[in-house]
């Protein structure tokens, strides 16, 4: 059985103090007996601080983005080594924020997944259609295109040190998620193009959905056999709701 995961991407939210009350209160929250993997994605200045407060407890650190370069002249950028050298573990890779508002497409995506494997972590790489490529049935299209990048550079053995996020563009922070079986349907289909290439690989792959999920909505989406954990945006930021999530996930194992 794949072991549930959730992680909440922060995005560019938090302060030093904010970001302390919100860890202190989860350590409290969260049950050594929960067999999932639990990870934050804090925005890059806060990174070390996250990495002091959270020593020793069972949450792993990742980075929100990277640098699809190896170190040097490049103002602003962050490496996959300098990440891995603070001690993260995870990166997020094709966010659709990052690819709608920065212009990263398919094939910087690609290079960045490579960067974060070459730099020994895990990258979290996230595929989904805007609401425009669903109502015109383009969803396994989109998807598949967005994987195809990676595999082609990275192959098909890449997966089995990554993760897929599925986070449908038209559900990220608007409140609005796609149902359950939309989630399976899309989730199952990309299992399905991995097991084609290699049924170990596609059968381990922990697939995550992400978009607007919540407390209220996790425990059904959760219980989807391809559905492997969340990528949660606005409620990891509470510790009430994400440890409700925790649970949620926790409770399907």
């Amino acid at each position: 059985m794949r072991r549930p995961m959730v992680a909440g991407n922060w995005k560019m939210h938090g302060t030093r103090a904010t970001n302390k009350a919100l860890l202190n209160e989860l350590q409290q929250r969260i049950s050594e007996d929960w067999a999932i993997d639990i990870a934050v994605f804090p925005p890059f200045v806060y990174i070390s601080d996250v990495l002091r407060i959270v020593e020793g407890e069972a949450i792993a650190v990742g980075a929100q983005n990277v640098s699809a370069e190896a170190p040097g002249a490049f103002t602003g950028e962050v490496a996959a080594a300098m990440l891995k050298d603070l001690g993260c573990t995870h990166v997020i890779v094709g966010h659709s924020e990052r690819r709608r508002l920065y212009g990263e497409d398919d094939g910087v995506v690609a290079r960045k997944f490579a960067a974060v494997l070459a730099a020994k972590m895990t990258p979290v790489l996230c595929v989904g259609e805007t609401l425009e490529e669903r109502d015109a049935n383009q969803t396994q299209a989109v998807v598949a295109r967005q994987l195809d990048a990676v595999l082609r550079m990275s192959g098909i053995a890449s997966l089995a040190k990554a993760i897929i996020a599925y986070e449908p563009v038209w559900a990220i922070g608007t409140g609005r998620n796609a149902t359950p079986e939309q989630a399976q349907t899309v989730h199952s289909y990309l299992r399905g193009l991995v097991c084609a290439q290699d049924a170990t690989i596609g059968g381990q792959l922990r697939i995550l959905y992400g978009g607007s999920v919540k407390a209220a909505n996790a425990a059904e989406l959760f219980a989807q056999t391809d559905v492997d954990g969340g990528l949660i945006g606005g409620a990891s930021l509470s510790a009430d709701e994400f440890e409700r999530i925790c649970a949620a996930a926790a409770a399907q194992q």
